[in-house]
């Protein structure tokens, strides 16, 4: 099974001086969900080399077990100073691709045409791919094949409302994942405010948030043994 997770080049937290960048559960939880059931792991990012971490998800209240375990990995983490260029990236390759969010990709691989291109094959491949917290606000420009949106007239989740006003980061993210789904004509699926929750619509499968990252991974490993992948 060979299994692509992008992650965002992006490190700016909109005009606030912070930084920003893929939030570290939301990578460690999946990746040990796929290396323990075998897969070949390949990581990308549209600059290519080390993605930026979001300072904040390191810190100790957001750390979780797998999180100590991937900065204790120096395998791991020699494997993310190298995330290949995602342009050089074919879907041909892998039998899924997964998203994990933070705020970065809301301002690059949201617009990414080479992320877009990556989205819109693997769905008409027909391949399931999965997308948490941020990332399914990357979606909002993928089509089907008939020029639709992508999303439209399916059940996604991801970072909702209530959460980016939790964080205090509602007028500082280029839009609200919740409010531009359902835009799109998605259902929009919830729990609450942190809560574990994740969607399966087809070939699409979204989680919430950090803590629905793991879970998430899990589901889409199951969607593809089913494939006999």
């Amino acid at each position: 099974m060979k299994v692509l997770m992008v992650l965002t080049s992006h490190d700016q937290l909109g005009n606030t001086g912070k930084k920003t960048g893929f939030w570290l559960e939301e990578l460690a939880a999946p990746f040990y969900v796929f290396k323990e059931a075998g897969a070949e792991i390949t990581l990308a990012s549209p600059k290519g080399g080390q993605p930026p971490l979001d300072p904040k998800s390191d810190e100790p209240m957001f750390q979780t077990d797998l999180t100590r375990r991937f900065n204790a990995d120096e395998p791991a983490k020699a494997q993310l100073a190298r995330t290949v260029r995602l342009d050089s990236v074919n879907q041909a390759d892998f039998d899924t691709v997964f998203y994990p969010g933070g705020h970065g990709p809301m301002w690059d691989l949201a617009e990414d045409p080479n992320s877009i291109r990556l989205i819109e094959s693997f769905i008409a491949a027909g391949k399931t791919i999965a997308l948490v917290c941020h990332a399914p606000g990357t979606l909002h420009r993928a089509k089907k094949p008939d020029g639709t949106p992508f999303v439209a007239g399916r059940t996604v989740t991801g970072f909702t409302n209530g959460e980016e006003e939790a964080v205090g980061l509602t007028k500082v993210v280029p839009f609200l994942v919740e409010d531009e789904l359902l835009n799109l004509g998605a259902t929009f699926s919830k729990v609450k405010d942190w809560g574990v929750h994740t969607v399966v619509d087809g070939q699409l499968i979204t989680g919430q948030n950090p803590a629905s990252s793991g879970p998430t991974a899990s589901v889409l490993l199951e969607a593809l043994r089913k494939q006999g992948k």
